[in-house]
């Protein structure tokens, strides 16, 4: 659902009709008619960058939907912005045309700065844009990402420095011409292992000194002058069956690059979680029972991370302590809802779509859910509803094959559960035996404010239950 533009009215010119009194009394009535029928001719709006979720302090213009001049509806899409979460169309409240673009598409403006002007008539467009043109803008472009000059810089007096040019050092640097183990450039000394992988790496023995017995060249010489020769270019020795590490495409080394939205807000929020006493926990849950479940519901379109969510807020329900959330550091806030937040890595930053109700959905409809979701955050089409709601929240590394992990508590919550991967594992068993399970490590960290000790550890021991038994899942 697109967001309403805001706007509000700038003074413009206004003409009055009066008619020609010949008396005080005439005066007066003719005053009272003039107020009665006062009429403004022009009406310039200026339009706002809007708030489009609660943590948004400035907006990111992606694209202008319209043009300027062009004539606008109500409920009309107008501009795309990217907040700190997502890209959302905005609407405009009123008809009218776009007169004037104030911050133009890839443009950053603080919320509640004037974008735009929306004139009323065709004839206040040119009033408009001089009235843009007139006020200082409230924008600043979004940072270029460019790589330092190499050619030139400029100093602080103005004049122009030559670049310093580096020259590669000469072969000696690598090694010198004639060493001990060449006896006298005749004949080289070398391991045969040395010879073999100086013909691979196509290394001029010649020019290598030996570390060995008496200058005897081995391996390791081969590998050091190789490795040179390849970071300074050098035609005496060129690697070929090693080449360079290259960056991955569309990143330049060396590069300095400007936070994005929503990179900025998730250091905002990071930062802010200093401030909260947390603690944290961790618990051994053995997975074999809802991987068996997961194997057979798989085929239905249910997901892991539908299981994992419907489990804890299951044991949520029992453990609403750990549901809380405290904001003004004075109380806390039972909150009446389980909605489990799971992050999700996009690109450009992290996101956390928001299942809500997972307690009281059943896993079929909350795994299509969230395929939705994930679909949306990708897109970045996200509602602030969708994102902003969370209770408690998941993090899952374990498709990476990530065994255990520490999260960072978001601001406003209670508690975040960093889930490790499920492994085999070899255990002792209460008779005495030893055998095999599949176990997976969660740690939970926690707002110590709210949230003590044993209230994680019994919230814990109900999740393995429950994970470990899982039946009630399905229903």
């Amino acid at each position: 659902m697109a967001l309403f533009l805001q706007t509000t009215f700038l003074t413009s010119s206004s003409s009055l009709r009066q008619k020609p009194c010949l008396s005080s009394w005439a005066s007066h009535i003719s005053s009272s008619r003039t107020r009665t029928r006062t009429r403004v001719h022009a009406k310039i709006r200026e339009i706002f960058m809007p708030a489009l979720s609660s943590t948004m302090t400035e907006g990111k213009i992606v694209s202008w939907v319209k043009s300027e001049g062009d004539k606008l509806s109500k409920g009309e899409s107008v501009v795309v912005v990217e907040s700190d979460k997502a890209d959302m169309d905005v609407e405009t409240f009123y008809d009218g045309y776009l007169a004037a673009i104030m911050v133009e598409e890839g443009g950053v403006a603080a919320v509640g700065s004037a974008i735009a002007l929306l004139a009323e008539s065709p004839e206040e467009i040119e009033e408009a844009k001089s009235k843009a043109a007139s006020s200082s803008p409230a924008t600043s472009p979004a940072p270029a990402v460019a790589a330092a000059p190499v050619s030139e810089s400029t100093t602080g007096s103005g004049a122009v420095e030559k670049a310093v040019v580096v020259t590669p050092p000469s072969p000696s640097v690598v090694a010198s011409a004639v060493h001990p183990a060449s006896e006298g450039g005749k004949r080289v000394v070398a391991s045969p292992y040395a010879k073999k992988l100086a013909k691979d790496l196509k290394v001029d023995l010649g020019r290598v000194i030996g570390s060995g017995p008496n200058g005897r060249i081995v391996a390791k010489d081969v590998e050091a002058a190789a490795a040179v020769a390849a970071e300074l270019g050098s035609p005496a020795a060129k690697v070929s069956a090693a080449p360079a590490v290259q960056a991955p495409p569309g990143i330049e080394l060396g590069s300095v690059v400007p936070f994005t939205t929503m990179q900025g807000a998730v250091c905002r929020n990071m930062v802010e979680s200093l401030s909260v006493p947390t603690f944290r926990v961790g618990y051994t849950i053995t997975t074999d029972a809802l991987d068996a479940l997961y194997k057979k519901v798989k085929s239905k379109g249910v997901t892991m991370t539908a299981l994992l969510a419907k489990a804890t807020s299951l044991a949520l329900v029992k453990h609403p302590v750990i549901n809380s959330s405290c904001r003004d550091g004075n109380s806390f806030t039972y909150n009446s809802s389980i909605n489990i937040a799971v992050a999700v890595a996009i690109d450009g930053g992290l996101i956390t779509p928001v299942l809500q109700d997972a307690d009281k959905v059943d896993i079929y409809s909350l795994s299509r859910k969230w395929k939705e979701l994930v679909d949306k955050a990708r897109a970045k089409q996200l509602q602030p509803q969708e994102y902003n709601t969370g209770t408690f929240t998941l993090s899952n590394l374990g498709m990476f094959g990530v065994d255990r992990f520490d999260a960072i508590l978001p601001p406003g919550t209670g508690a975040i559960m960093a889930v490790g991967a499920s492994q085999p594992t070899v255990v002792g068993t209460k008779d005495g035996r030893i055998g095999m399970k599949n176990q997976m490590q969660v740690n939970v960290t926690a707002d110590h404010r709210v949230i003590y000790g044993a209230d994680l550890a019994a919230f814990l021991r109900t999740l393995a239950k429950i994970i470990e038994d899982p039946k009630d899942l399905t229903f």
